[in-house]
């Protein structure tokens, strides 16, 4: 075994079975032609599967269904080290994880900063929507997953409820973040936030 495909094979176990990855996990290792080559040959061996274009997994294993299928967020993620793109849960898994709503996508959908687009991978159809608020940089996952969930109910169907459901979900790390997005969303959103921050204060 090569030294570059030695360390390829310790990282895809150090991960454990169901990590989704592409070549660019391991641009540290070696050339991108060497380590295309050792993720082929691997995937010939059937250690990991390839599931896509330079997107692949360390497939995980049932002992009556054999080979699973791989999940939905992993590929999402997958996604987003590919392509460059951030992804993140759509807003209406944004409003349920908050408690904001019961509804569910029936199909994986999530929100980019890239173009809109519908994939296909591994037999799951994944869409990806434009988001219409920005998912920031180096702010907690809960206030991307407030704004979100803010976008996606839009400005007629946000109560006093559902703001102090808001607020207990965040600390006050989340709020001054939150509070800082008020300069790049709609104003209505901005308002919605001040009642929020009100509301863990008050």
């Amino acid at each position: 075994m090569t030294n570059i495909t030695n360390k390829i094979t310790r990282k895809i176990h150090a991960k454990r079975r169901g990590w989704v990855f592409t070549p660019k996990d391991f641009m540290d290792f070696g050339s991108r032609a060497a380590i295309d080559q050792t993720l082929s040959r691997l995937a010939r061996k059937g250690m990991i599967r390839r599931l896509d274009r330079g997107l692949y997994d360390y497939p995980k294993q049932h002992a009556m269904l054999g080979t699973l299928s791989p999940d939905a967020d992993r590929i999402a993620d997958a996604v987003s080290v590919k392509t460059g793109d951030k992804v993140f849960p759509s807003g209406a898994m944004a409003a349920n994880y908050l408690g904001l709503s019961t509804q569910v996508p029936a199909k994986p959908s999530y929100l980019t900063n890239g173009a809109s687009k519908v994939r296909k991978i591994a037999g799951r159809t994944l869409t990806f929507k434009h988001a219409r608020v920005p998912i920031l940089d180096n702010a907690p996952a809960r206030v991307n997953y407030t704004l979100q969930a803010l976008s996606y109910l839009g400005k007629d169907n946000i109560d006093a409820d559902m703001i102090k459901r808001c607020a207990k979900r965040l600390d006050s790390r989340d709020l001054k973040a939150l509070n800082m997005s008020r300069a790049v969303v709609p104003s209505w959103m901005a308002d919605v936030i001040l009642k929020i921050g009100s509301a863990a204060h008050g």
